[in-house]
């Protein structure tokens, strides 16, 4: 079962396990580390790719297409990453910037065909309410972690209101990712969903 998105061209979904391994959760951090030092270099590119862009859509209006899916695929690496570490599933994530259909964590983001050439300019401060917004949400979302942690060590199930609680936090983190970074020009919207 998943939780529904809003219509937001930012899309995150994440599959519910029936049942997860009770042990799984004591090393998943350790397990993680590989797709760490990947996220790492990822993240030296992505922000080359941030400054280059930077550029383009103050100059052009228009986000280059293959930096755009550059910077979707780390978004959903990280996505991947962050959901098997807060215990959403036990399938390890692939090493890969692509699309993978058959993994329980899934994201889209739209292509703008166009983005406001002031955006680059101001975008991190237009971000900042969202930005809070998500802070309080992701922290919500380590307590139910915190909580869904015991939980799967004594039921081997996540508890589906902790399971919702953790998917909105890492929804709402894409999304305020990607507006922050002008990959989208709708203002990620203040629902719990």
């Amino acid at each position: 079962m998943t939780l529904l998105n809003v219509d937001y061209p930012v899309r995150l979904e994440i599959d519910r396990p029936e049942h997860l391994n009770r042990l799984l959760p004591f090393v998943k951090w350790l397990l993680a580390i590989p797709h760490y030092v990947a996220l790492l270099f990822l993240g030296i590119g992505a922000y080359v790719v941030t400054i280059i862009s930077f550029f383009a859509v103050l100059i052009t209006g228009r986000y280059p297409p293959g930096m755009f899916e550059f910077m979707v695929g780390v978004f959903r690496w990280g996505m991947r990453v962050h959901a098997y570490v807060f215990l959403q599933t036990d399938e390890y994530p692939p090493f890969t910037l692509d699309d993978v259909p058959t993994y329980p964590v899934r994201l889209e983001i739209d292509y703008p065909e166009h983005i406001a050439r002031w955006r680059p300019l101001v975008n991190w401060l237009l971000a900042i309410p969202a930005l809070i917004v998500a802070s309080l949400i992701y922290l919500l979302a380590e307590i139910c972690v915190f909580i869904a942690f015991f939980a799967i060590l004594f039921t081997t199930e996540y508890p589906q209101a902790l399971f919702d609680i953790v998917t909105i936090a890492l929804r709402w983190s894409v999304r305020v990712g990607a507006f922050t970074y002008w990959m989208e020009e709708q203002y990620p919207p203040f629902v719990w969903g």
